[in-house]
């Protein structure tokens, strides 16, 4: 008696192994309820096995119906075992160990399993394999031929595969379409882009063809080089510009923008009119290349105007007379205009007479910052100050606790005086919540009002001294201070005045 024999007499065992095939199924359906539809196979594959079993029990049926129902039965249960055994496999267990298997890897296991299954059954059917093998030689040839296309995205899929060319959820760069691999199916590779379109790439075209894989090391952090194009007026001088765009992204807080490797510029084209600048830095995810595209360029930007380095464009001149006089004259009166009314509104010099105004007007630069610059960094010496127009600035004090949050800075406020009033480091970092409009004021314009006005010294120094009472108790609960000497010496000490 073969297997098949034994089968239809085995009526209990067979309908054990369907109970346990629909008991693991519906435990599989409720513990991975978004796989419903992968289980519609095994569903059938076990409808059909029970039914062929039940048809192999009718009484009046010959032996050899039941013979064959009995062997239909044990065939479509094995069948439905090795799909339900796979799914459990690649869809419940390696998704809970983090590892995402593509597709084809599933359906070649099946595959395989279920050819070497029906050899089995045909071996025990008393059918030699290799008799339907050889029958089938020229018939295979045949189909392959005519299906040459197919075979050849079926072949690229499991060679994409075999080599770790693709895995899923690798960020893929295909052509002009840029993405990650969602899945790779026996004829085509699902790329899935920002725009939640679902981009098909025939195997076959993988195979033939040239494609960028962003992918993490096996040890260390993803890092991906981008390269953004500046042009600059090319009177600037090339260190000042590299200077500027590198410390665009140090000195500011970029999401997804690493600390490590540095970002670098270089000088890349010198063309008629204006240099081409290239700044490249480092991105931690693929995902996210447009946006961070936009943001280090709008840092790099206002560092770029912070540092009085205009963009650089063809030259094309145009002789005008009267006309672009009086443009430039009116354009000129209106940022004066603008500039008198940021002093008049600070406090530190709104005691100044209208002429010592006009003369520090004439000696303010505008400086612009981008949300996240860090204006100014606790210890560092600069001999400026900064006169804030517009926007807010958070300004926060390094203490032996930690970073201390002591206030915010907006229109109207003004930061850095004692470093241009006396040259001590800075006592506060200042970070910009918002797009910040400044002016900027340096040592040199404010020491020529005061040779010719020394007594303008006592005015500043007495709001100067105002300001720092008011200031002072935030500041130093987050950083104990010394006690300071007399504001006016160690102002006229700074700009070398003799007291009055």
């Amino acid at each position: 008696m073969n297997l098949l024999d034994a089968a239809s007499g085995g009526r209990r065992e067979m309908l054990a192994l369907l109970a346990g095939l629909v008991v693991v199924a519906v435990v599989f359906r409720l513990l991975r309820p978004a796989e419903r539809r992968s289980l519609r196979v095994v569903w059938i594959e076990i409808a059909l096995a029970a039914a062929a079993h039940v048809a192999a029990g009718i009484a009046d049926a010959s032996d050899a119906f039941r013979q064959a129902m009995a062997g239909a039965a044990l065939m479509l249960a094995g069948l439905a075992a090795i799909q339900l055994a796979a799914l459990c496999f690649f869809r419940g267990l390696l998704p809970l160990v983090r590892l995402n298997a593509p597709r084809i890897a599933q359906d070649l296991s099946v595959i395989g399993l279920s050819i070497a299954w029906c050899l089995v059954w045909l071996r025990l059917a008393g059918v030699d394999p290799s008799q339907v093998l050889t029958t089938s030689a020229l018939i295979t040839a045949v189909v392959a031929f005519s299906m040459q296309d197919t075979l050849g995205n079926v072949l690229g899929g499991v060679a994409l595969q075999l080599d770790n060319s693709l895995r899923v959820g690798d960020w893929v760069r295909v052509d002009d379409v840029s993405g990650r691999v969602a899945d790779v199916r026996w004829r085509y590779t699902a790329i899935e882009t920002r725009g939640r379109e679902l981009v098909v790439v025939p195997n076959s075209w993988l195979m033939k063809n040239r494609f960028t894989v962003i992918r993490k090391p096996a040890e260390g952090p993803l890092a991906w080089r981008r390269a953004l194009n500046f042009n600059v007026d090319h009177e600037a001088a090339p260190h000042a510009v590299r200077a500027a765009l590198e410390h665009a992204v140090v000195d500011a807080e970029i999401d997804h923008v690493l600390r490590e490797p540095p970002p670098s510029a270089i000088l890349a084209d010198v063309l008629p009119g204006y240099h081409r600048y290239t700044l490249r830095y480092w991105l931690a995810d693929p995902q996210f290349d447009d946006p961070t595209d936009s943001a280090v360029r709008m840092h790099a930007l206002a560092a770029l105007a912070r540092a009085g380095i205009r963009p650089g464009m063809p030259v094309e001149e145009r002789l005008t007379v009267k006309e672009n006089e009086t443009f430039h004259a009116a354009a000129e009166k209106r940022e004066l205009a603008r500039r008198l009314h940021a002093i008049r509104n600070t406090e530190l010099f709104a005691g100044l007479g209208e002429a010592e105004q006009a003369q520090l007007a004439e000696h303010l630069v505008h400086a612009p910052f981008a949300p996240g610059d860090v204006m100014t960094r606790q210890g560092a010496v600069a001999h400026w100050l900064y006169l804030i127009t517009a926007g807010e600035a958070r300004v926060v004090v390094e203490s032996a606790q930690g970073p201390v949050a002591v206030g915010n800075l907006r229109g109207g406020d003004v930061f850095g005086e004692l470093g241009m009033l006396t040259g001590e480091p800075r006592r506060a970092t200042v970070i910009a919540q918002t797009a910040v409009e400044c002016y900027r004021l340096d040592k040199e314009g404010f020491a020529q009002l005061l040779q010719a006005r020394p007594e303008v010294a006592t005015v500043v120094a007495a709001i100067a001294e105002k300001r720092l009472a008011q200031t002072g108790n935030r500041v130093a609960a987050a950083d104990a201070a010394a006690q300071h000497e007399d504001l006016l010496t160690r102002i006229l000490s700074f700009f070398s005045l003799t007291p009055a």
